[in-house]
């Protein structure tokens, strides 16, 4: 399959860089997590309980994020830096940005969200592997050569570069990057009649917020005291 183009490659980071305000997650979103004896992280919008350690969090919570300051003492973010989960599937990520326009800070905090980088992950519903992808999604956005190997979807890189795919093409046609991830979480066809934003179900919101403050921590953990803040905007439709 041929990567489907983005309009506006690297749009969260350009508009990190013009220093915009950060809109697109709710005031009071946090993250908090873990990482367990065997290594696999843990990512929760709220405390689940007293192993989960504030990651990012708002102003009037537990811990202070100054704008432009990546070292908030969070030994998860660590985590992303060092782990060998991690470090094992970068080349994959970064030739999934190269192709597709869209950030690797962007897949790795879907991966972290939603499989805490274990390929061999499998949900009760059937979605596998780092980006937990249904065979259905694999059907769409996989390449015949991709979907001729058995149990594809457990390949790092072929799981994150159909992954990428997806993603890329959901930012093109909701034209914003939280539709797009509300999409992914929820279904399209739930977005479409939410008016293409983050429909009112909890479950969604909080993957979206989750997902978003995730990456915004990721950007700037990559670009530095460039990354001040950050808006998400409608994407110019081609």
């Amino acid at each position: 399959m041929k990567a489907i183009p983005m309009k506006a490659t690297r749009l969260a980071t350009l508009l990190a860089l013009a220093g915009l305000a950060l809109q697109s997650t709710p005031a009071r979103a946090e993250l908090w997590g873990y990482v367990d004896a065997t290594g696999t992280a843990h990512f929760a919008a709220t405390r689940v309980d007293a192993r989960y350690q504030p990651i990012l969090a708002t102003a009037t919570s537990a811990v202070q994020r100054v704008p432009g300051k990546t070292d908030h003492g969070s030994r998860l973010l660590t985590w992303l830096d060092i782990s060998p989960d991690v470090k094992a599937v970068t080349p994959y990520l970064r030739e999934a940005e190269a192709q597709t326009g869209v950030d690797m800070e962007l897949l790795k905090a879907i991966i972290a969200v939603e499989s805490g980088f274990k390929s061999d992950a499998v949900s009760p519903r059937g979605a596998s592997g780092l980006m937990q992808l249904t065979p259905v999604s694999a059907q769409r956005y996989g390449t015949p050569e991709e979907l001729r190997r058995p149990a594809a979807l457990l390949e790092a890189r072929t799981n994150i570069l159909i992954g990428a795919r997806m993603l890329s093409d959901l930012i093109r046609r909701f034209g914003r990057i939280d539709g797009a991830l509300a999409a992914w979480n929820a279904g399209e066809g739930t977005v479409r009649r939410a008016g293409g934003g983050v429909p009112d179900i909890d479950e969604t919101q909080a993957h979206v917020h989750l997902v978003l403050e995730l990456y915004w921590a990721l950007l700037q953990r990559r670009m530095g005291a460039q990354a001040r803040q950050m808006t998400l905007q409608p994407l110019e439709q081609p």
